[in-house]
């Protein structure tokens, strides 16, 4: 060890190990956690993996002075969600590091979701498409075998156990030989590497046939489509030739119920400004059509929704109305004893009250860009998001990590384009989300805010995902506050989110 320089005198950077091991013999120490105003009166608290409580401003100041009676009403439940330790349990730090190792969990998994663009080409005319679809008959948008067969390479060099390839397009069934050589392909290959191998197509179901339902029974495929409301919505915003876009949607849904099963298709609805204001008839539609629950989606800054100016059609409190009214809905459908979910508030309840990350990709941070979704383009490019590969369509190729044919597993995922957003976005330390207590539901989502604003962190004060999202968690945790019962119907949902 050197001598310290003349005029310097040597001083550890850290304590010694005993400093940290002294038993607490009085009053209590403050763990990690971050507070915001919740209203005029409360502050809402969080701690490092998402347990919260609602706490009145002079109780927050008491709490965090060291002034805090044992005997306050609100002492064990800052206790009991670690948010403070005292000398009565020395197992409080251990319940805590087990929960965020359990939060923390997926990462070391790495990239389970795998999007194939096995086509551009598609028969509809969306106005809202976040994709910049092509005509049908354009085939030079197709994804070769020797696309896929490089891309399959890629795939499996992924660690994670479960691995889930996902078809999209434009619409994918357009090319469906490609669909139908990838499954097998990558059933051969998982022979010697033994992964939870799980198969999607998201299509709209137009062209569907018996020959593809029954590949699709065999080899165990599930159904992701498209389903916006009653068919006047429906028809207004996904249009096709003919006008009978509902009609070839649900034709198409009661068929794969019955070759493959009920629960072995989904769907989806984006919310367009025809959609505001009929968030009743889109949920009842679902519940007519036998849907266990619907994800109340917005429309995102990508393809076709931005060169067509749908995007613009609504402000983000327009849609948050829009989406309050359907939440208020579906409650009350729970309450009459119609079990129905809110996917999308299920996934952020999932992480206000479980020790679990359900890992949607736009709600995790580091973002789940590349590391927990990642996309093959039919020319063999690849992006760290759908969203990014959107975005090249539209010009912009911030997001692109390289293509299959010219580069290695290591090249696209060391890539500066998918470690630079990943790193500059980190909301643990980003100015403003760093002392949010709704960090531990939020995400950094990079992409989006480089779509917006030309930057990975975006602008927090004026950021729509930042006012989407915090609207979102305040109307939650208002509404669990305000009534026991929803309360009970929002555990359940987060608990089957996990």
């Amino acid at each position: 060890m050197h001598s310290p320089r003349p005029g310097f005198r040597a001083v550890s950077k850290f304590e010694s190990l005993f400093a940290y091991e002294k038993p607490l013999t009085d009053g209590y120490k403050l763990l990690p956690f971050r507070f915001t105003p919740f209203d005029d009166q409360n502050y809402v608290l969080t701690n490092q993996v998402g347990e919260f409580l609602v706490l009145d401003r002079p109780t927050v100041e008491t709490f965090v002075r060291h002034h805090l009676p044992a005997d306050n009403p609100a002492y064990n439940d800052l206790k009991s969600k670690h948010f403070l330790l005292d000398s009565d349990s020395s197992v409080g730090i251990d319940l805590l590091a087990l929960k965020a190792r359990t939060k923390l969990r997926r990462f070391a998994n790495f990239t389970g979701l795998h999007m194939f663009v096995v086509s551009l080409r598609c028969d509809h005319s969306c106005p809202y498409c976040q994709v910049s679809r092509q005509s049908d008959d354009k085939i030079a948008y197709d994804m070769s075998t020797e696309t896929a067969e490089k891309s399959l390479e890629l795939v499996f060099r992924s660690p994670s156990p479960n691995i889930k390839i996902e078809f999209q397009g434009g619409e994918p069934l357009l090319n469906f030989p490609l669909i139908k050589f990838i499954v097998e392909r990558a059933k051969s290959i998982n022979e010697l590497q033994k992964r939870n191998l799980q198969f999607v197509i998201a299509t709209n179901l137009a062209n569907i046939n018996d020959e593809m339902l029954e590949f699709c029974r065999v080899h165990n495929i599930l159904i992701s489509t498209s389903l916006d409301g009653p068919a006047d919505l429906h028809n207004k915003n996904r249009p096709r030739p003919g006008n009978d876009s509902y009609q070839r949607t649900i034709e198409g849904i009661n068929r794969v119920r019955s070759t493959l099963g009920r629960n072995q298709v989904n769907a989806l609805m984006t919310t367009s400004k025809a959609s505001l204001g009929r968030v009743k008839d889109i949920i009842d539609e679902y519940v007519r059509q036998d849907f266990n629950g619907i994800f109340l989606r917005t429309m995102s800054p990508y393809g076709f929704a931005i060169k067509t100016k749908w995007y613009e059609a609504y402000h983000s409190n327009e849609w948050l109305k829009f989406y309050f009214d359907g939440l208020d809905y579906i409650l009350e459908l729970n309450r009459a004893g119609h079990v129905f979910v809110e996917y999308y508030a299920a996934i952020i309840l999932a992480k206000m009250l479980t020790p679990f990350e359900p890992g949607f990709v736009d709600l995790r941070s580091p973002a789940g860009i590349g590391i927990g979704a990642i996309i093959y383009n039919y020319d063999g490019d690849v992006y760290a998001s759908d969203e990014g590969r959107m975005l090249a369509e539209m010009g912009d190729k911030t997001f692109l990590l390289g293509n299959v044919h010219k580069n290695t597993y290591e090249e696209i995922i060391l890539s500066d384009a998918l470690l630079a957003p990943i790193e500059e976005s980190f909301a643990a330390s980003v100015p403003m989300c760093t002392d949010c207590a709704f960090e531990p539901f939020c995400g950094a989502n990079p992409v989006f805010h480089h779509a917006t604003t030309g930057d990975f962190v975006g602008h927090k004060p004026t950021s729509e995902f930042c006012e989407k999202s915090m609207g979102i968690f305040r109307h939650l945790i208002e509404l669990m506050r305000s009534d026991v019962e929803v309360r009970r119907i929002f555990t359940k949902w987060a608990n089957q989110a996990c």
